[in-house]
């Protein structure tokens, strides 16, 4: 454990940092594209999806999605209408991610570090050169995967873990609760997700353990979501109650529905790599919560609306 401990940290770490920076780069490339199409398309609930799903894949990040929304809220942009099917559309968005890792792609990111690295060494222009850094984080992000991989393979071996993820494995609601706290000391329902995936891969964890651990990252994605409407417009809390909401709702049906998803999964997938699996579960429970949840968008919005209305300005007293 004490050899395995310092390369996961390390490979953890690189994951996290290249997210983060990932995030703020193609934020900075696509914030005002955003802009003008979030404005044109979101007047309609599937259109909004449709967008929050696409510009979540671009962003690689979910939370950094759903928090640009809240700014475009609180910058009177966006309604808390409009901003419903961009969430929802996040949810589904973040899920490529999951795909990406489990195609085992990490060896090859060196090939992005080394590109990144010229257009940042070579390229004076600043836009090319912010191309260049997204090439430079996303390499990093999959070579930190890929250290991560190899740190958690001796772990099969590990009896006490065995033991461990065993009880896991064998209450869901254990495991939800272990990945929501999981993603609340990382802040990454990625990281958290993608740990569950490279276990997978590794036969250390079954489908319904990795499962049940995608479904507790869901909820410990929204408070980095909730965090950022602090001293917001009202607007902004009511999106960030709605995530909040719709992801609890359907990790409570997931969970109520445990043994049937995880046939489900196991019936759609293609592949016997339980990583793979986990993977295709994470964006099979998104795209069905989106859709299980349609239906009573417009009763959450007023539901939302009664709780928290809109504050009234009250005009001054004009003195005489």
């Amino acid at each position: 454990m004490t050899e395995i401990l310092p390369l996961l940290i390390g490979g953890l770490a690189l994951f996290l940092y290249a997210i983060a920076q990932l995030s703020e780069t193609l934020t900075e490339l696509f914030t005002e594209r955003a802009k003008e199409i979030v404005k044109t398309y979101t007047s309609n609930i599937f259109s909004a999806i449709a967008i929050g799903t696409l510009l979540t894949i671009l962003m690689g990040s979910s939370s950094a999605m759903i928090i640009i929304v809240i700014v475009f809220i609180n910058a009177k942009s966006l309604n808390f209408k409009q901003s419903i099917g961009l969430i929802m559309g996040a949810n589904i968005g973040t899920t490529f991610s999951s795909q990406i890792i489990a195609l085992d792609i990490g060896k090859y990111a060196v090939i992005a570090l080394f590109v990144g690295l010229i257009f940042e060494v070579f390229v004076k222009n600043k836009q090319r050169r912010l191309y260049g850094k997204g090439i430079l984080y996303f390499g990093m992000l999959f070579f930190g995967l890929y250290i991560m991989e190899n740190a958690l393979g001796p772990l099969k071996n590990s009896q006490t873990f065995l033991d461990w993820i065993a009880k896991v494995e064998g209450h869901p609601v254990q495991g939800a609760l272990i990945g929501g706290l999981v993603t609340l000391i990382i802040q990454s329902s990625s990281g958290t997700v993608g740990m569950a995936i490279l276990l997978g891969k590794q036969n250390v964890l079954s489908i319904a353990g990795g499962i049940a651990i995608m479904l507790g990252a869901e909820l410990g994605t929204c408070s980095d979501t909730l965090l950022a409407t602090i001293n917001g417009r009202r607007e902004a809390l009511k999106a960030g109650l709605f995530h909040l909401c719709f992801n609890l709702t359907t990790i409570i049906m997931g969970l109520f529905l445990f043994q049937p998803f995880v046939s489900l999964v196991n019936a759609v997938s293609r592949t016997t790599d339980i990583g793979g699996i986990i993977a295709n579960a994470h964006m099979l429970f998104n795209i069905l919560g989106v859709l299980v949840f349609l239906p009573f968008v417009r009763l959450s919005e007023k539901l939302l609306n009664s709780l928290l209305p809109d504050k009234k300005s009250t005009p001054k007293n004009i003195e005489a």
